[in-house]
């Protein structure tokens, strides 16, 4: 195996690629992304990933012998087929298998939230807040919600490739039918989504969350203070679960709404009503790589 990573992640506009110079040593040699272009289809797709890890090998003046792609969604496990994307194009395809022939070597896939989660342990911010964790639980909290596990440094993928994904477990049925099929998703309550359309049924007038936020804090909306009063709450109940079920030493929030500060202290507090302890000494922390987990991520899958 070649001591350089090579990471992909594909998202539904772009897709970015990058090359460290080792597992010991992640020195970014170089970094670059493209576009996506998902509407013109399936085969347009591959054939970008494709001119983008040739962009990368012609600046570091070698072909990858393995590489790391996080996608959208998951590889369903029995049949190989890729599920559960935003980006329609791939869904329904055996993606890695096809990538796989396309580049002709392995391509080692995972979704994009568990990327974020093992680059965030593994060269982020969690060896600052605590360097001996052994479970780690990344939350993307964006126009949609996921989550990845690592544990020992490792993805925990699960037997149906779905391991992490707590946006799509049932917190309220007030969050109403979601994309899924089932309804009251954790993604249709506290994601970036979700707490517009809330402020949207409360008003009738759709605002991005950058505008009800300061709104909320300032008291000068009281819907607006129900939208921040329901992300509380919603998120330290969703968040106990995961807390009950792994018990995790560190959780990341990721995403735009994970840059909410009121998380941090109300949301941590709600949590802790939830949860089955006496106290909450998880630390709850914001990353530190930011939109570039995603691709370390995707490299750190090759070590």
């Amino acid at each position: 195996m070649a001591n350089k990573l090579w990471g992909i992640d594909l998202g539904g506009t772009k897709i970015e690629g990058i090359v460290l110079e080792s597992r010991d040593n992640p020195k970014t040699l170089v970094r670059t992304r493209i576009d996506t272009e998902s509407d013109k289809g399936y085969e347009h797709v591959l054939n970008n990933i494709k001119r983008l890890i040739d962009m990368l090998a012609d600046e570091v003046g070698e072909q990858p012998e393995i590489i790391g792609m996080g996608t959208p969604g998951t590889i369903d496990p029995p049949t190989g087929l890729l599920k559960n994307s935003n980006s329609q194009a791939i869904n329904k395809k055996p993606f890695k298998a096809d990538l796989e022939t396309l580049l002709g070597i392995p391509v080692l896939m995972a979704n994009d939230a568990n990327c974020f989660a093992l680059a965030e342990t593994r060269m982020g911010i969690v060896p600052e807040v605590d360097p001996n964790a052994k479970v780690v639980f990344g939350v993307i909290m964006g126009t949609g919600c996921g989550g990845g596990v690592v544990v020992n440094n490792q993805i925990i993928g699960g037997k149906h490739g779905i391991g992490g994904e707590w946006g799509h477990n049932f917190l309220d049925e007030s969050g109403g039918k979601c994309y899924c099929g089932k309804s009251g998703c954790t993604e249709k309550i506290i994601s970036g989504t979700g707490l517009e359309d809330y402020y949207e049924q409360l008003t009738g007038t759709r605002k991005k969350l950058k505008e009800i936020i300061p709104d909320a804090r300032s008291g000068t909306d009281e819907n607006a203070v129900k939208t921040l009063d329901r992300l509380v709450h919603f998120f330290g109940l969703a968040i106990s679960t995961i807390i009950n079920v792994l018990d995790p030493d560190v959780i990341v929030l990721g995403g735009g709404v994970g840059n909410i500060p009121e998380l941090y202290d109300r949301g941590v507090a709600e949590a802790t009503k939830y949860i089955f302890n006496p106290r909450l000494e998880t630390k709850i922390v914001k990353p530190k790589l930011g939109d570039s987990a995603g691709v370390f991520g995707a490299a750190y899958l090759c070590e």
